[in-house]
């Protein structure tokens, strides 16, 4: 199948993601469904659609979302069983969705880990095309499909069909804002400092925290007065390049002048 974009320029392939979930906490919460659109270059796609055994109880108010219950998945694999699969899907990507940067990436690092395969972000182009809408016409996907496509959402929470309209709405949002076609570039535009948000810029440049007690404060000056809490930070399931912005500020703490 080959998709049709009419903004987005690809010089490396561009997976769109979606997950349906046990619930929405990253570190408690467990995946059951996982689809991925991959485009490549030449504009051609392939689908990846695979249900997952959680090994837990999927909650009545998850279902009543998305419609998959126990015994949708009890004979299907678990993430671990399909990790290797997957990661060869996902490897050679950029990654892109619609809220994916606060939840639907951390959930798929978490699995990842629990698999014990680390799942790196470095390097990848992060579209999120959620950011541009709460940036541009905050509202949820369902509108974003009505104002960007001019349609009402169909198939609601299945996986597939959300990252088909994720597609679309990026697409449809690179030509509406004059946003870069390259998702390296579009990346640049979207993310300040890090993929999820934890940190942003202050007045003078300076990368302060965007959560928590120190919200607003400089990170180099809490890890100077607070060290302590850094390293809970470190312990908390944030993306690995937040992660690594804390562990350097550390190491600079450690590190005397000389």
């Amino acid at each position: 199948m080959t998709v049709e974009l009419k903004n987005l320029v690809l010089t490396r392939t561009l997976c769109l993601i979606d997950l349906e979930t046990t619930g929405t906490d990253v570190r408690d919460d467990r995946i059951v469904e996982i689809a991925a659109i991959t485009v490549h270059p030449d504009y051609t796609t392939t689908s990846f659609v695979r249900r997952v055994n959680p090994k837990c109880p999927i909650p009545s108010s998850a279902t009543a979302v998305h419609g998959i219950r126990d015994s949708d998945v009890a004979g299907v694999p678990t993430f671990a069983e399909l990790a290797p699969e997957l990661f060869a899907v996902l490897a050679p990507c950029d990654l892109a969705g619609f809220g994916i940067a606060n939840f639907d990436i951390p959930l798929l690092v978490a699995e990842f880990n629990r698999a014990g395969q680390v799942f790196p972000l470095t390097g990848r182009a992060v579209l999120d095309a959620l950011t541009i809408f709460r940036r541009m016409e905050p509202r949820d996907l369902s509108a974003a499909v009505r104002h960007y496509l001019g349609e009402d959402r169909h198939d609601a929470h299945t996986a597939i069909a959300d990252a088909r309209y994720a597609l679309a709405i990026l697409d449809s949002q690179v030509a509406r804002y004059g946003l870069p076609g390259s998702p390296e570039k579009l990346h640049a535009e979207l993310v300040e400092v890090d993929i999820g948000g934890a940190f942003r810029r202050g007045p003078e440049g300076e990368v302060v925290f965007s959560f928590g007690k120190y919200n607003g404060r400089p990170l180099d000056r809490v890890a100077a007065e607070d060290a302590g809490y850094l390293q809970w930070v470190l312990r908390q399931p944030f993306l690995d390049d937040a992660l690594s912005l804390v562990r350097v500020a550390l190491a600079a703490r450690a590190t005397p002048p000389r």
